[in-house]
């Protein structure tokens, strides 16, 4: 049963809108999440609402997700509805610390979520997007490539390609295409812009852009790249590399500098050395512009 709660936010961090704190069960276990609705929901009844799932961090919860991310901002302006899912042990199964294929349903879990979604809320199926940070940003990555046909885009911050999603990817049909953002700092001590190759590890950030690009066909594709400085007390530099067409786009956008950070977050210090937080983008406004290129 659904429990609305009201959540206290650090003024720079969030709105105080309600959000709605739920559960279902999926192969016998409770699953938690989120759900917020901006105020427009209410009152515009007949429209169908793009959803987007952010998922927390090893070890985050999803109340930390969201109110770190501060993306219920963007939701309010850009009129779409954020949903905040809970791992179990604040884990999401990618293939690090547990087998692949026979660790937690993480991905039967999302569909089951969007199954549930879909009947609670005015859901618009040709507009669902998923988001995370770090071992969030790795399975939104999975999502992509297990489940192409409910997710029209994803963006991994801080989190490039497991190479267990390569090893068990199956070829994408031309229905099946993803669009991909990749966020990464360079500076980042928690997981390598340079990758890390053990058989379970991950992609560069780089190769993880060529991967999807590959993957969705873009081979070849004219790159355009950009440079932003907005902020040059902020120690950072913002690099923007895009190729792709007007059915799927792929985008890497490299933080010169920048640590294990959320783009436009207030930055914050847990004593892990998550390094940088860039203020020449945020994060929230990239992805959603990306987002809105792309449908199902």
């Amino acid at each position: 049963m659904k429990i609305l709660i009201a959540l206290l936010v650090l003024a720079s961090a969030c709105n105080t809108a309600l959000a709605q704190l739920s559960s279902l069960v999926h192969k016998e276990e409770k699953r938690r999440y989120i759900v917020y609705t901006p105020p427009s929901y209410e009152s515009d009844p007949q429209r169908a609402w793009p959803v987007v799932f952010n998922f927390h961090g090893g070890g985050m919860s999803m109340a930390e997700q969201m109110l770190y991310t501060g993306m219920n901002h963007a939701a309010d302006r850009h009129r779409f509805i954020v949903v905040y899912p809970l791992g179990i042990r604040q884990d999401w199964n990618v293939g690090f610390g547990m087998p692949y294929l026979g660790g937690s349903d993480d991905v039967g879990f999302t569909e089951a979520l969007l199954d549930k979604l879909r009947k609670d809320y005015r859901i618009d199926a040709a507009r669902v997007y998923a988001t995370g940070l770090s071992r969030g940003g790795f399975f939104a990555l999975r999502l992509a490539a297990e489940r192409p046909q409910l997710f029209a885009a994803v963006a991994s911050v801080g989190g490039p390609t497991p190479e267990p999603v390569v090893q068990h990817a199956q070829p994408l049909s031309g229905a099946g295409k993803v669009g991909v953002m990749l966020i990464q700092g360079t500076a980042d001590k928690v997981v390598a812009y340079e990758g890390k190759a053990t058989g379970s590890g991950y992609l560069s950030a780089v190769d993880s852009h060529r991967y999807w690009a590959r993957r969705n066909g873009l081979d070849g594709a004219p790159e355009r790249t950009r440079a932003v400085d907005g902020d040059k007390a902020d120690g950072t530099e913002v690099s923007h590399l895009e190729q792709g067409d007007d059915k799927v786009r792929g985008v890497l956008v490299t933080v010169k500098d920048g640590g294990h950070t959320w783009p436009g977050a207030d930055p914050f210090n847990v004593g892990l050395p998550i390094g940088k937080t860039t203020r020449d983008v945020d994060a929230n406004e990239l992805m959603w512009e990306f987002f809105a290129r792309h449908r199902r």
